[in-house]
């Protein structure tokens, strides 16, 4: 199976049939820093970087993919490295509309495409978790998201900004990724809900109007230190 060893960081690997990861960083500058050994990798085995990135943020997202020491005009002209702005003009979260985008993305650059050897996307999500974007709607995507990774088994890394969080929404979005890194550690994720669970949870909890989960822990685990991004 392709991504049984998911990303390795200088070939320290967590073993694993998972597909989507969950970052949490304190800005933009920490999230490109610990991520841009993960782009490096991609490229290094010809596999494909789609950044999915808010649209106020392409310019500085090419700088920082440059100073990592990545050939961004290069990768872009021969399609390794591809960039859209995230989310669409109108800003609304249409749950079966990304669901379809994610699937033909991560189903045409798969193995069998040809042209590289799989696919990993970095999305940028801090767009959804601001005022106005129903956070159960974010939930069920990312709950269902979790099908389409693993049916087309590649990498996806959904980069959430600390700041706006609150205990109760950190918390029900790890429920909904396997895999997370938090502090630049990634593992295996202990809070992940199996997604049938958890959207028969969602279902319930629009019905009751109820819109936050369970708080977070007052400490989450800290990974072994040989999981650490390098």
């Amino acid at each position: 199976m392709r991504g049984a060893s998911a990303p390795g960081w200088n070939e320290r690997a967590v073993i694993t049939t998972h597909f989507h990861i969950c970052a949490f960083f304190d800005s933009r500058e920490e999230a490109g820093q610990v991520l841009a050994p993960f782009y490096r990798e991609a490229q290094a085995r010809n596999e494909c970087n789609l950044h999915l990135v808010e649209p106020d943020g392409l310019d500085e997202h090419r700088e920082r993919l440059a100073a990592a020491g990545i050939d961004v005009p290069g990768c872009e002209h021969r399609g390794q490295l591809v960039l859209r702005p995230w989310p669409d003009e109108a800003g609304a979260f249409d749950v079966e509309g990304l669901l379809e985008a994610m699937d033909r993305a991560t189903a045409e650059r798969g193995a069998a495409s040809g042209a590289f050897d799989g696919l990993r996307v970095m999305a940028q999500m801090g767009w959804a978790v601001r005022p106005g974007i129903d956070r159960l709607d974010l939930l069920e995507y990312e709950a269902r998201l979790n099908r389409v990774l693993d049916t087309n088994q590649q990498l996806a890394i959904c980069v959430y900004d600390l700041a706006p969080l609150d205990g109760a929404t950190m918390m029900d979005l790890l429920r909904t990724h396997p895999l997370t890194m938090i502090g630049g550690v990634l593992r295996e994720n202990p809070f992940f809900t199996p997604p049938a669970e958890m959207l028969r949870e969602l279902f319930a909890r629009r019905a009751t109007g109820r819109r936050r989960g369970r708080s977070a822990p007052a400490a989450l685990p800290v990974p072994a230190p040989d999981r650490r991004a390098e």
